[in-house]
């Protein structure tokens, strides 16, 4: 395990291209099962296990980018698309044998795993809220919406797998002072933020432009790319529980996308009752 900060962003896209990226044991798990009946795989159900986890999610991406022609490259953002496109058999060959999350760490800081586990988490619920906000836009692509929540905070996700204490030094700094900026706190640790790391990453794997722009909050003026920031801010936010500061900037936000009242947002989250029902605390 890397214990020091790496000295610039090329040496960290080297890293973790040169070495297997680990993937959730759940997600092994249900490939496994499903490599055992191949007849009765199905693409739907296929591309669902592969979207709960980001770093599957951009194996799978960065896979197809080159089974094809530079003329298709920017049609295949979605897992579904990059499904059809290997075919099953070979999508089973190439995935044999993933390396878990669980196991990497299995041995390090006792709180390394779960940090990493709870990053997962919140990129899950940063996909969902994405995805639901994008349905009531009508967006017509909704899994490029889902994939660019799920692989927002990749980077962060990548060091905590591979530089867990790093990881930590920088929730640490964070905890000691909740004011602190996260970039600040990635600055102070790494000496760059997550997101150069990433911005690297999505170009050496080739990852499809239009991907990488909904990923990049520069281009928050864009209405898709400000539903991807808005669910990453609001996933990121209610993490610790639903009485963060930041909270209510998020639902005034959310609620200019989405042509609704902050409280509209809030009863859409379950943190007010609708009429006639009771309010439910979401997960």
């Amino acid at each position: 395990m890397l214990d020091h900060p790496l000295p610039d962003t090329e040496a960290w896209v080297l890293l973790f291209s040169n070495n297997a990226l680990p993937v959730l044991r759940v997600t092994r798990r249900r490939l496994d099962e499903m490599r055992a009946d191949l007849e009765r795989v199905d693409t739907r159900e296929l591309a669902h296990v592969i979207l709960q986890d980001p770093i599957m999610t951009v194996r799978v991406l960065a896979y197809i980018q080159p089974l094809h022609g530079r003329s298709l490259r920017h049609d295949i953002t979605t897992v579904a698309s990059a499904l059809v496109m290997s075919g099953i058999q070979p999508f089973f060959r190439r995935f044999n044998e993933l390396p878990t999350i669980e196991d990497m760490l299995k041995g390090c800081h006792p709180h390394a795993l779960l940090g990493v586990l709870q990053i997962i988490r919140r990129a899950q619920r940063a996909a969902d809220y994405a995805q639901d906000w994008a349905v009531r836009r009508q967006d017509l692509s909704m899994e490029d919406i889902r994939i660019a929540a799920l692989l927002h905070d990749l980077a962060e996700i990548l060091v905590w797998c591979f530089a867990p204490r790093l990881g930590l030094d920088i929730q640490a700094q964070q905890t000691a002072d909740p004011t602190l900026r996260s970039v600040d706190a990635q600055c102070h640790t790494l000496g760059l933020e997550f997101q150069d790391i990433q911005t690297a990453l999505c170009k050496v794997w080739h990852l499809p432009d239009l991907l990488q722009t909904l990923i990049d909050d520069r281009h928050a003026d864009q209405p898709r790319v400000r539903n991807v920031a808005l669910a990453v801010r609001l996933a990121r936010h209610s993490a610790q529980g639903w009485d963060n500061a930041a909270l209510p900037d998020d639902y005034r936000d959310i609620g200019q996308l989405l042509n609704l009242t902050p409280e509209a947002v809030r009863q859409q989250l379950g943190l007010e009752p609708l009429p006639g029902r009771p309010a439910v605390t979401p997960n």
